[in-house]
């Protein structure tokens, strides 16, 4: 369940565990605290509900260098709720919210909305207004408002913390294999898909434009990837960056889905990315670009059918 409201959290879904944070991206070491969560609700017969932000207090506060999301939000709750999370409050951020007390926060949110029976927080939380107060805060107010607190440690691969921008900088490299490491699963954004120049079609790879959200892309490149459209996934190469080879130097969001047949205009599109196969390069003609489609296809299948059975789920 995702809401929205502003106030009024409904009284029929208080008295969990709760957690509070961005969680951007919902990574392995988000996973690892919300495991502890959805563990803590069964103990209390109750509801796993987190307290998130839309947007994130950075857009907020510095629109112009916030970083770029990993995740929209309706994704965020769904890969919450497949963990068990059975409410996701995701609190309508405002420059007037993010001047609040942490004491204020904790008292009118925590206890007074959510009325929470459990916190769980990672050992780095901080909160209100400038990020003043610490998990040593958190844990005298909750001690005096009676709700246990539970301090997940952070998670570590390859001797470093995982994280938001760890991941931000591996799919900047291009490095969407790490980032899928790192995340879980393969990073994935939505879009529409509009219409392009039709010039795929001509060279026999007719490919999906998209109009990509408000999110991170990873580096300008040839990917092998899925696109998903309706639950149903589609193998599909994927090119980010310009067409050199035509002239172009704007960058684009191109895909063709492999054994797609249909109309896809202004249909909502998310394509995951599985690996990255090349970088964009000028080709001498189009028929050695063609030629080049051709190896890029052949590798998406092969990388698709590499895929799990248990790693079908959108």
């Amino acid at each position: 369940m995702l809401l929205r409201a502003s106030e009024n959290f409904p009284p029929d879904l208080r008295g969990g565990a709760v957690s509070i944070g961005n969680f951007d991206g919902v990574h392995r070491g988000h996973l690892r605290l919300l495991e502890r969560l959805v563990a803590q609700a069964r103990q209390l017969d109750n509801r796993a509900v987190v307290f998130t932000f839309d947007p994130s207090p950075a857009s907020v506060l510095s629109p112009e260098t916030a970083p770029l999301p990993l995740c929209w939000t309706e994704r965020k709750a769904e890969l919450m709720n497949q963990l068990g999370v059975e409410v996701v409050w995701a609190f309508p951020t405002s420059r007037d919210f993010l001047q609040m007390e942490a004491k204020d926060f904790f008292w009118r949110f925590v206890v007074g909305q959510l009325e929470a029976k459990v916190l769980v927080e990672g050992s780095n939380f901080s909160f209100g207004r400038n990020r003043q107060a610490q998990i040593a805060h958190l844990h005298a107010w909750c001690t005096e408002a009676g709700i246990r607190l539970e301090v997940v440690p952070p998670l570590q691969v390859d001797n470093r913390t995982v994280s938001s921008s760890w991941i931000r900088q591996l799919l900047r490299e291009g490095q969407v294999e790490k980032a899928a490491e790192l995340l879980g699963r393969p990073y994935r954004i939505r879009g529409q898909v509009i219409p392009g120049a039709g010039r795929g079609r001509q060279l026999g790879y007719p490919t999906a434009n998209l109009q990509a959200d408000r999110l991170l892309l990873p580096a300008d490149g040839i990917y092998a990837g899925r696109a998903w459209l309706a639950g149903q996934a589609w193998p599909a190469a994927i090119s980010l960056g310009p067409n050199p080879t035509f002239g172009q130097t704007e960058q684009k969001i191109e895909a063709f889905l492999i054994h797609f047949e249909g109309n896809l205009y202004h249909q909502v599109l998310e394509l995951e990315f599985l690996a990255r196969l090349r970088p964009v390069r000028r080709f001498p003609e189009v028929g050695a670009l063609v030629a080049q489609m051709a190896q890029d296809v052949s590798a998406t299948k092969q990388i698709v059918a590499q895929i799990q059975p248990q790693e079908t789920g959108s």
